[in-house]
């Protein structure tokens, strides 16, 4: 399965502790880049959203972005006993010279747990599981849906290389037998220029042997075909990398891509070197930039 690195998922989750949210966005990366954003009363669900995400993608620079709103309860808490206590006390103290120093009101009592900082983890914890889970999977699902796209897109571009090196390949015969009919006619220039007899001081079959030695020595210099069976064999690659019948699918394209396409400009490359004719010259150059092109396509997959 072919996946982009750019997507964004997100999800909320409401609950009668309050409400949780979470967004996640990626951008293209070589390797893994986790960036959270979490408040520092919720830093307890970091390893578990680390975890979660690295489980689902294998590259890219990821934020994941957590907010939250905690519902506050109607039921008074229990008034902490120990701490009114010490308040009678202080009070006590205070009057010895503020006599006539106000008592606090009941709802002015201290309570228990007010002085927890923090969520309560076992609430939390599964709120924010149950919320990442969901953006990661909508996350998960623009990737794939991207990655279709970026397939498809490769693809075409893909046909369009096809299509250039079967050209070539079936016109590499006739640029060869081009070049030995201008090698003959270069050698019948040179008699007749050297000498009108010149004919006749070499014999018909001197004279085709000379022109088969020279298109041969031509046809060794031009000859693409190894190249050209190359370039076929990575286009066959490319396809199974892109439809996900690859060895490594699993572990992700983009990186094997990459080198593909290094190599496919590697074989563009040394067919443009041994060009015969404008034609293949030409078709060198479209060569390469269908494969940059599509080398530019394959920096945004995983």
């Amino acid at each position: 399965m072919i996946r982009s690195m750019t997507a964004y998922g997100a999800s909320r989750l409401e609950s009668a502790p309050g409400a949780l949210s979470v967004e996640i966005r990626s951008v293209n990366n070589r390797f893994l880049d986790l960036n959270l954003r979490i408040p520092e009363d919720l830093r307890f669900v970091e390893g578990s959203i680390r975890d979660a995400v690295s489980r689902t993608a294998l590259r890219g620079k990821i934020e994941i972005r957590l907010s939250y709103s905690a519902n506050a309860t109607d039921a008074p808490r229990p008034i902490d006993e120990a701490a009114v206590q010490v308040l009678a006390k202080q009070l006590e103290f205070a009057r010895r010279y503020i006599p006539d120093l106000a008592a606090p009101s009941l709802a002015e009592l201290p309570r228990e747990g007010v002085a927890r900082l923090g969520l309560d983890p076992d609430i939390w914890q599964t709120l924010s599981d149950q919320a990442c889970a969901q953006a990661l999977q909508e996350f998960q699902a623009a990737r794939e849906r991207e990655g279709a796209r970026l397939a498809q897109a490769m693809l075409q571009m893909a046909d369009e290389v096809d299509v250039l090196v079967k050209r070539v390949e079936a016109e590499l015969p006739e640029f060869v037998r081009q070049h030995q009919a201008r090698v003959a006619q270069r050698l019948r220039d040179a008699l007749l220029a050297a000498s009108p007899e010149g004919f006749e001081a070499i014999s018909g079959a001197e004279l085709t042997a000379r022109i088969a030695q020279e298109a041969s020595l031509f046809g060794l210099r031009v000859d693409v075909a190894e190249e050209l069976t190359r370039l076929q064999s990575h286009l066959q690659e490319l396809r199974d990398i892109l439809h996900g019948r690859h060895a490594s699918a699993s572990r992700g394209s983009g990186k094997r891509l990459d080198f593909l396409f290094q190599e496919m400009n590697r074989e563009a490359n040394t067919l443009g070197s041994k060009a015969a004719a404008l034609t293949v010259t030409e078709a060198a150059i479209d060569l390469k930039l269908l494969i940059e092109q599509m080398r530019e396509q394959a920096q945004n997959i995983e």
